[in-house]
């Protein structure tokens, strides 16, 4: 069979690609280039190359695109670079400064892989002439069919320290078909011990921390706009430069004395105010989510028991899912953190990853 492998320079797609080549397919290595020099030109970006070592969009890009060719060399795979920065800055980048101004702390990488690295990546490889029979990535999370349902179902990776599911949860069917994920069933000790034996300079890279190490504002390009830190009642206890500086769940360098503890509780757009409050302020219990996408079921029908997650690394938690006429309404069985809108909320049956949505408001 013959594979694409989005490959990246990181430890996971190159075990990826190596672990495929030696089960028989022929495999084909493909980077999709996101970071474009005019887009540093027009935006006047200062960034320099080293604060972007851990994220996996940057000025980097170029020196990561000639590491991953020559680890695919050593693999003994053709490789392919396809520019995707125009559809990555459509898609992604506009998409992030639209949500962050409008008080909202948006998840860039769920939208890349749904819409660029699962769909604007193997597309511009067929484009280009290549054939394929499936696209593989380094992904750790497992997709099957379920003959059942007749439904491609998506399952959260073995270690649960490591599962990436959360970040693929808007994958669509005719995604689902053709994607292949070989580290579903790994560790990523168990990853890096292979890179270390097939002697993969990768073996202990650090992993991606953010899509974008660097501040935030080089993208937004706004400028500063002075507005009051305020309690729920109205206090004003300080001012802020602009009310996309600050994350729902935000404690250090808010710059304002009180008796306790702060965290930002809410971000006001139309009055440029941080709501800030005590540690018990930043619970929530039911939220409302929104842009549905529904994987190992076809639909939400009536009122289901599930777990959820409202962040990549947290163990899911207990709640009660019904749907309504814009979504879904998620009663949680304990009271969360930090509830954040514009973040994702994703639901499972037990491994099953079930569906998700982007978080619309809390209560």
């Amino acid at each position: 069979m013959k594979i694409l492998v989005g490959i990246s320079g990181g430890v996971d797609s190159a075990v990826t690609a190596l672990l495929l080549k030696e089960q028989g397919h022929e495999v084909i290595g493909a980077t999709m280039k996101i970071w474009s020099d005019d887009l540093q030109k027009r935006l006047a970006l200062s960034i320099k190359s080293d604060s972007c070592k851990k994220s996996c969009f940057g000025a980097n890009e170029a020196e990561d695109i000639e590491n991953t060719r020559k680890l695919a060399e050593k693999i003994g795979i053709p490789y392919y670079v396809f520019d995707c920065s125009q559809e990555y800055e459509k898609i992604v980048l506009e998409n992030f400064r639209e949500e962050y101004l409008s008080g909202r702390t948006p998840n860039p990488c769920v939208r890349c892989n749904s819409l660029v690295k699962f769909d604007v990546l193997p597309l511009f490889a067929k484009k280009s002439g290549l054939q394929f029979d499936k696209f593989a990535t380094g992904h750790y999370a497992q997709v099957e069919f379920d003959e059942k349902t007749q439904r491609y179902i998506l399952k959260r990776g073995v270690n649960p320290k490591k599962d990436q599911s959360y970040f693929l949860y808007k994958l669509r069917q005719e995604q689902l078909a053709n994607i292949l994920m070989p580290l579903g069933k790994c560790t990523k000790e168990e990853t890096r011990e292979i890179a270390r034996r097939n002697n993969f300079e990768v073996a202990d890279k650090p992993d991606s921390q953010d899509f974008y190490s660097g501040d935030y504002n080089d993208l937004l390009q706004v400028k500063n706009k002075k507005g009051n830190i305020i309690l729920k009642d109205g206090t004003i206890l300080g001012e802020h430069q602009g009310f996309w500086n600050y994350t729902i769940g935000q404690r250090k360098g808010l710059g304002v004395a009180y008796k306790a503890p702060l965290y930002v509780i809410d971000l006001k757009k139309e009055t440029n105010e941080v709501v800030v409050g005590e540690a018990d302020e930043t619970f929530n219990k039911s939220l409302d989510a929104i842009e549905l996408n529904w994987v190992s079921v076809s639909t939400l029908t009536s009122e289901m028991k599930v777990t959820a997650k409202v962040r990549s690394a947290q163990i899911p938690v207990e709640a009660i899912i019904c749907p309504t006429e814009n979504g879904v309404h998620v009663e949680f069985v304990d009271m969360q953190k930090a509830l954040t809108k514009g973040q994702s909320v994703v639901f499972y049956d037990g491994e099953i990853l079930l569906g998700g949505g982007i978080i619309d408001s809390v209560q």
